[in-house]
Order: C-alpha cells, then sequence, then structure tokens
C-alpha cells in the first residue's frame, strides 16, 4: 500500500541544483537524519545523487523536489517496508526584490516533532501561505503556542539589529533549513527565542531558503523594514560561494 498516499509518510528536499556540492550534501543529510528519526528505509548517497542527475539531463540551475515515497501494511501503526524516488524538476521561479509577510492565525507547537522534518504532512505549511496570499501578502509568520516566532511556511527568518544577526531557536518549533545552516557556519547568527516585539524593533529583516537564498522583507502587518540592498546582496554572494565550496 502507497503509506506516503494513505498516511503522509514521505520525506523530501526542495534543492536548487547547481550540480553535485557542498549544499546537495546538505539536504541529504537532512533527509538521511528525518529517515533515522522516523526509522524510515532511505537512498544511499549514490542514489540520491545519481537519480537528480538522471531527471535534470546535464542541465544546472533548475527546482528540484526529491520525494521518497514509502510503501508497506495498510495497517497505520506498521512501520514502511520500503521506498520509492520520485524526482520532479522545472524552472526556477521568478525570485522578488522584497516581500510583506502577515502574521498567521496558525500556531505551530513546539512538541511537534513532524514540524522539525521535512515531510509530506505539508497542509498545515500550504494553508497558511493560501491564508497569505488572500490577505494579499507573500507569505506569513508563523507563531508557536507561546507566541515565540518559529518560520514562515517555506522559509527561515533572519533578522538584523544593532549589527548583530538572529534567527528563531530551533526549539520554538521550525524546520532548520539548509541555506540558515550554512549561513550560519560564516555569520554570527545568534539562535534566540523571539517574539513580536523584538522582531517589530530590528533595522532589516529577511526570508531564506533553498530557491529564494536570501531576500529582504519590506513589511509585516503594516510594520516597516529597511530593504537593504548592499547587505541583502552580500548575503547572497556568500551563500553561492558556501554552497559550491
Amino acid at each position: 500500500m502507497n503509506r506516503t498516499l494513505q498516511y503522509g509518510e514521505g520525506l523530501f528536499e526542495t534543492i536548487l541544483w547547481e550540480g553535485e556540492n557542498y549544499k546537495l550534501r546538505k539536504h541529504y543529510e537532512r533527509l538521511k537524519n528525518s529517515a533515522n528519526f522516523f526509522g524510515f528505509p532511505y537512498p544511499s548517497y549514490k542514489e540520491f545523487l545519481g537519480e537528480i542527475q538522471e531527471a535534470t539531463k546535464g542541465k544546472k540551475g533548475l527546482y528540484v523536489k526529491f520525494l521518497v515515497a514509502y510503501r508497506g501494511s495498510d495497517y497505520y501503526g506498521d512501520l514502511p517496508e520500503e521506498y520509492e524516488i520520485k524526482v520532479y524538476t522545472r524552472e526556477l521561479p521568478k525570485i522578488p526584490k522584497s516581500v510583506k509577510l502577515c502574521i498567521s492565525e496558525v500556531r505551530k507547537h513546539s512538541k511537534n516533532p513532524l514540524i522539525y522534518h521535512k515531510t509530506t504532512s505539508f497542509f498545515l505549511n500550504t494553508y497558511t501561505k493560501r491564508e497569505a496570499k488572500a490577505k494579499g501578502f507573500y507569505d506569513a509568520v508563523i507563531l508557536n503556542e507561546k507566541e515565540y516566532i518559529t518560520e514562515t511556511s517555506s522559509a527561515n527568518l533572519l533578522l538584523y539589529k544593532d549589527g548583530r544577526f538572529y534567527t528563531p531557536a530551533r526549539e520554538s518549533g521550525l524546520l532548520w533549513g539548509t541555506t540558515l545552516d550554512i549561513l550560519c557556519e560564516e555569520l554570527e547568527v545568534r539562535e534566540e527565542k523571539i517574539k513580536l516585539d523584538f522582531l517589530s524593533s530590528c533595522e532589516s529583516v529577511f526570508i531564506l531558503n533553498s530557491l529564494l537564498l536570501v531576500v529582504p522583507v519590506s513589511e509585516i502587518e503594516g510594520k516597516v523594514f529597511k530593504v537593504d540592498e548592499e547587505l541583502t546582496r552580500e548575503l547572497r554572494e556568500a551563500l553561492k560561494k558556501l554552497s559550491n565550496k
């Protein structure tokens, strides 16, 4: 039985394909760590890389979605027995110069283990994105059960204040992104529990993910932030350099 379809048991990675590089290995390690956490079988790195290379047919600069779907018994309490790989590719979406965000009415619970992994149980994220778009925003900032900031529906948050970078703490309930992870290797980024009043006091705010890299936030629910083009460019250049090392 297809347990991904029936029970949402699946893992995936969204990748900016530029060939085999450091960033790609970060994606594989996250997928592997999630599979081990849930007790799921998973492909080797050789299989992971080979499937992507076959699907991209020598092209680079592509959006790649690497999906591990699972099959097994029809009893929901059993673990999956085998996996099937699906790789989807398409052209990269246009990257906005800046974005406006709202505060989602949805709340994440920091004790929910699923939100720390990139699983196909993704409806909370799609619902949040649609909620934001319906209000005229690019995306929404999601808070947890204690009103701490976590992330948006598809990106981590990077805050800039008084010459320092901050990002919401992992234990607040978020998916720690590969883009953020690489950036933290180059910059000193303080990982802290952050509430909305701190966010409002920041000079600049950015969203980060594998496809967008870094995009500045111009507004959150009427609060205007500085769109620092020079700082954005420096962050993007640092990410590109680190990703391809």
